[in-house]
């Protein structure tokens, strides 16, 4: 809207006959009135104009003080205003308009652990989760061969075999028995163990056991090979599968972007990925091909880790590349996370390392010569203690470097106050917790278990916490990891009382850690993670205010709109 012109003019006349007026007092007033009236209603109905304006709502900005608004402006992708809704209509006017009709909003959730390209592939595959034995994956897999006969490998992932009721790991022998000519590739929940048939094994040519440094390929009392691979070894097979073509893949990615958008995802971290990946992204991302803002972590080789140190930081509006992820040890439920002392159910295991200290030393040692963050994943308490050993001896306290351990699932007693003494970010996944409760115990016994998934003595020594999902593992809802890291139940309300409650977070505490924490161990505080003038305009209206919501009603709340700078990229019909 511009101002009037008659206005305009009618102010102009009264000040070049100012002089006249000044002569008449009565008349003088009565110009000033006029003139500031009419400069008045100018500037009323001269309003900026800006792209969306979102009003009628209830804001969480999750700024430090952790403020409420009723609404803000948008214009060219960024926050220019916040305020209340009659303050943010008189002063700008918008393309847009969203009337929230009272809605919660908070900024963009950010997905601080996750596997993007992981889960592209796992929504292509058999998915097992929540199989209650193994005749129910052959049921499931006979199934899928029956309707996809030309496809050349069976794959799957999400196994447990801590929802069997027997809980041993299985074998191959089923599998040939159903399988004899089709090699099958079967992903524990964790993805750190596999369970493949014959033909597999054939085609990798791993036909007698051989050493695999940092992984394990199981064998039966007469040494024979089970089809059970454990990490390390687990590359010995999966790269013998068919890689998809690049139309494909994106394909893939982009239903996997929308998951992650209908939940309110706008920000997640890559968790480690491999050149050729990171190769895929980069393209993708400069072809505009995917929207959500993704901070990418590089894993794999050596080589990968060498060649990314040497181009440098890598950063676009939506990908960003600067992280090394390593990994320390493997997981709890395959019994491949290192421990400081053996296993309560297995004596004569502590799981083990992915490789040698020594040469996780020197890779570090060479990052922290660069501006490149280190993030690494250690499940076991020996394996904690070794990367914190390992930091402290090149961080020096340095805050600014930001390095963080993923997952920091079991933590010695003596090793939490590391955290703060190094300046290292814990980077945790509320809902291990609630899925791992019920077998946990075992594999720790009494007294370690009180020192795992202890989120609240991290956040007591760190002051912060990242919180992701560790998606596909778990699910990528967001609400999931909220409602588990303030409750401590599962989704049917167990454990009574909740488990190990003294290790819950406040909700503001778990909000910040999916939102502005999150965006902090990613360098990103100052762009994202809070609704304030002058950030992306990231944000998430939920059908439900989860600071208010019954505990459970938590994982029943829906998202109603997904924006990212500005767009709306998904809304729910």
């Amino acid at each position: 809207m511009k101002g009037s012109p008659v206005l305009y003019w009618r102010a102009f006349y009264l000040m070049i006959n100012i002089k006249d007026s000044i002569r008449h007092p009565m008349k003088l007033i009565q110009t000033i009135l006029l003139i500031s009236s009419a400069f008045l209603l100018v500037q009323c109905t001269t309003n900026k104009e800006v792209d969306l304006i979102v009003y009628n709502a209830k804001v969480y900005t999750v700024d430090s003080v952790f403020s409420l608004k009723e609404a803000f402006a948008i214009k060219g992708g960024i926050f220019v205003d916040m305020g209340t809704s009659r303050e943010i209509q008189s002063k700008y006017v918008a393309k847009e308009v969203i009337d929230a009709e009272g809605k919660a909003i908070y900024p963009g959730f950010y997905d601080a652990h996750g596997h993007f390209l992981m889960l592209a592939e796992a929504l292509e595959r058999i998915d097992l989760h929540g199989a209650k034995s193994f005749d129910e994956i052959l049921e499931k897999l006979t199934a899928y061969q029956r309707n996809n006969p030309d496809q050349r490998w069976i794959i799957g992932s999400g196994w447990d075999q801590n929802l069997w009721e027997n809980k041993r790991f299985p074998t191959k022998d089923s599998l040939d028995k159903y399988f004899p000519e089709t090699p099958v590739f079967l992903s524990r929940v964790d993805h750190h163990t596999a369970l493949v048939n014959s033909q597999a094994l054939h085609i990798a040519q791993l036909d007698t056991i051989r050493s695999v440094p940092g992984g394990r390929m199981a064998v039966d009392s007469m040494g024979n090979l089970t089809g059970l691979l454990m990490d390390n070894a687990v590359k010995l097979v999966s790269r013998h599968i068919p890689v998809p073509e690049e139309s494909h893949l994106l394909s893939a990615l982009r239903k996997a972007q929308d998951s992650l958008f209908s939940v309110g995802l706008t920000s997640i971290v890559d968790a480690g990925m491999s050149l050729e990946a990171l190769e895929h992204l980069k393209k993708f991302y400069q072809q505009d091909s995917l929207k959500i803002r993704n901070y990418a972590m590089i894993g794999g080789s050596i080589r990968d880790i060498e060649r990314y140190i040497k181009e440098g930081i890598y950063e676009s509006e939506r990908l960003t590349i600067r992280s090394v992820k390593l990994m320390a040890d493997g997981a709890l439920g395959s019994r491949s996370a290192y421990l400081l002392e053996p296993y309560s159910d297995d004596s004569l295991s502590r799981g083990f390392l992915l490789q040698e200290p020594e040469i996780l030393d020197n890779i570090i040692k060479k990052i922290a010569k660069t501006p490149f963050q280190v993030s690494t994943h250690a499940i076991g308490d020996a394996a904690n203690r070794l990367v914190l050993d390992i930091y402290g001896k090149y961080l020096e306290g340095d805050g600014k470097r930001r390095w963080r351990i993923e997952h920091a699932q079991v933590v010695s007693p003596t090793d939490f106050e590391k955290f703060a003494r190094f300046n290292i970010i814990p980077s945790v996944q509320p809902t291990h917790a609630t899925s791992d409760m019920y077998w946990a115990a075992s594999r720790l016994g009494p007294d370690r278990i009180k020192n795992a998934y202890a989120y609240n003595i991290l956040l007591h020594h760190y002051g912060k916490l990242a919180l992701g999902s560790d998606f596909p593992i778990e699910h990528f809802n967001p609400l999931y990891g909220f409602h588990a890291a303030v409750t401590r139940v599962d989704q049917n309300g167990f454990p009574t009382g909740g488990f190990q409650m003294e290790n819950a977070v406040t909700r503001e505490q778990a909000l910040r850690g999916m939102t502005i924490w999150a965006a902090f161990a990613c360098f990103q505080e100052k762009k994202r993670g809070s609704i304030e003038r002058g950030k992306d305009a990231d944000f998430v209206i939920l059908s439900d205010d989860i600071m208010t919501a019954p505990d459970n009603q938590l994982r029943g709340i829906k998202t109603i709109r997904t924006v990212i700078a500005g767009e709306t990229v998904f809304l729910q019909e």
